[in-house]
């Protein structure tokens, strides 16, 4: 019996896109909150829905750990988990049933929770944690275990009912001093489960790590539920700390930094690369950053003596007037000028691309699709605007979104508002830019000299053989099913948010292709 089980409500099994594609990471959210609270004498377990099949493993786990309470803590970490995609909040909504059926007191914490309490609570949740929530979390146990007599409503960042109505406590301030905070309670995961689909899959194992919270920047439909515009960060040596205890214990072969924008603090990333080098830390690495911080050469070259071998940059569009109503920041000689760095360093680039934002007309499309050939990143990925509440965005397209106003998964794509083209054609646009980038990537694999390690053996170059062929095949037909649903009516009418014009950000990936 634990006094505690934790678990979270992404399970990678109903993204079957995602599925496929197979590179899960453990929830470090709910993995932080864990060990928060065992740091505070809590017996803890943990429920992994990453890797589960179903919620009927959750409700296994409630009747072997008895747990007196249950906290569904969402991966704050992962994007997925903040756009609060439909099936995984049904899943959400079935694991608080069960939880309540087994007699556990039910906490929810995640994004999704912070936006709609009142939906939680009405599931039968008796507590959702507001924003970030290890402190809320701890203050909460305390209170329900009699170790303090604190009254709920003088808990920062809580929400709760009483008399059947919603009361809701002040915000609790972020916390600040990240190193303060234990790592990851990573001793509760199946981490050779992990290491298994890894291998089998790809041929290497990769783990996942955060280095900050938060992002500072406000493009105008990037969702902040959790830290708003705060942005606190770990030093360089304490990560390091933690990239070397995962080296000595877990012997990755690679990492990946959840966080929204690496190493955006002035001289962190040189003194980043100093202790990995001191501590003999270097593991290779993918991380997200914004293409106007890769135009400082020094950063970059911080970035590849740290081990960065993959970055991921917020591209989005290759028309300007796309980036400025977007409030980017950025522009698009940025894009191109940091790509090049990049490559002049050894470093993969890769770029996020967003379709469908208001205003968007076939001209810019096809000034995006132009950026991808001239710039030829290493990989892409595709999305279609989302509108998440707390946003200007959503606020501007709120009375055009209908009963659905959240994808049931990762590859749902659906325009939620209206946009200037319909749902087919742009779920046909992430199919012809694909097909055009696999064909060009096959190519250049071909054509190039062959690289122990890097794929291209003889029998990569078979495969790539195929691809291309596949590709070059299928495309024109791909474009002509495009080209017709340009021209469909839209029968809706075309509204251009409008919204003051302030520095961006780099965004939170809505799909990784």
């Amino acid at each position: 019996m634990s006094d505690i089980l934790f678990g979270q409500s992404y399970f990678l099994r109903f993204d079957q896109k995602l599925w496929q594609a197979m590179q899960p990471y453990p929830p470090l959210g709910t993995l932080y909150a864990a060990s928060y609270l065992r740091q505070r004498d809590y017996d803890v377990a943990l429920f992994d829905a990453m890797l589960a099949g179903s919620e009927e493993e959750w409700d296994q786990s409630l009747i072997r750990t008895r747990p007196a309470y249950a906290v569904l803590y969402e991966d704050n970490f992962n994007y997925l988990s903040k756009m609060c995609l439909l099936r995984m909040r049904e899943a959400s909504f079935t694991m608080i049933a069960m939880a309540k059926k087994h007699g556990s007191m039910v906490i929810l914490c995640g994004a999704d929770a912070t936006d709609h309490a009142e939906d939680y609570l009405s599931r039968g949740a008796d507590f959702v944690l507001l924003g970030e929530g290890e402190a809320t979390l701890g203050e909460l146990m305390d209170r329900l275990t009699g170790k303090t007599g604190t009254a709920f409503e003088d808990i920062p960042g809580l929400a709760y009912q009483r008399s059947g109505e919603v009361h809701r406590t002040i915000r609790r301030p972020d916390l600040r001093e990240l190193d303060a905070l234990p790592f990851p309670a990573r001793d509760l995961l199946d981490i050779q489960r992990y290491r298994s689909l890894w291998m089998e899959r790809h041929g290497y194992f990769s783990m996942n790590l955060v280095t900050t919270r938060g992002c500072p920047f406000h493009c105008n439909w990037c969702a902040k539920p959790i830290w708003g515009q705060r942005y606190n960060t770990r030093s360089a040596e304490n990560v390091v700390a933690e990239i070397r205890s995962l080296k000595d214990q877990y012997h990755p072969d690679h990492l990946s930094f959840a966080d929204d924008i690496l190493g955006l603090k002035p001289g962190w990333l040189e003194r980043f690369g100093e202790c990995v080098q001191a501590e003999d830390a270097r593991i290779p690495f993918k991380c997200l950053s914004r293409v106007d911080l890769l135009l400082r050469p020094h950063e970059v070259e911080s970035l590849a003596r740290a081990g960065a071998q993959t970055v991921w940059v917020g591209a989005e569009s290759g028309s300007q007037k796309i980036l400025d109503a977007m409030d980017k920041g950025t522009r698009v000689e940025q894009i191109y000028e940091a790509r090049r760095l990049l490559k002049t360093a050894g470093i993969r680039a890769a770029f996020f691309l967003q379709f469908g934002y208001p205003g968007e007309t076939r001209a810019d499309i096809e000034k995006t699709l132009q950026m991808v050939r001239d710039a030829q990143p290493d990989d892409i990925g595709i999305s279609v605007s989302y509108a998440m509440p707390g946003t200007k965005f959503y606020t501007a397209v709120r009375e055009q979104l209908g009963e659905k106003q959240n994808w049931q998964d990762s590859s749902d794509l659906a325009m939620l508002f209206h946009g200037t083209f319909s749902t087919a054609f742009y779920r046909k646009l992430h199919s012809v830019v694909h097909k055009e980038f696999r064909a060009r990537k096959a190519w250049q694999e071909l054509t190039g000299p062959i690289q122990q390690g890097q794929g291209q053996s003889l029998k990569g170059r078979a495969r790539s053989a195929l691809r291309l062929i596949y590709n070059l095949a299928t495309l024109p037909f791909a474009r002509l099913a495009l080209n017709r649903l340009a021209q469909e009516p839209q029968n809706r009418p075309v509204v251009v948010p409008h919204m003051a014009h302030e520095a961006a950000s780099n965004p939170t990936p809505q799909d990784k292709g």
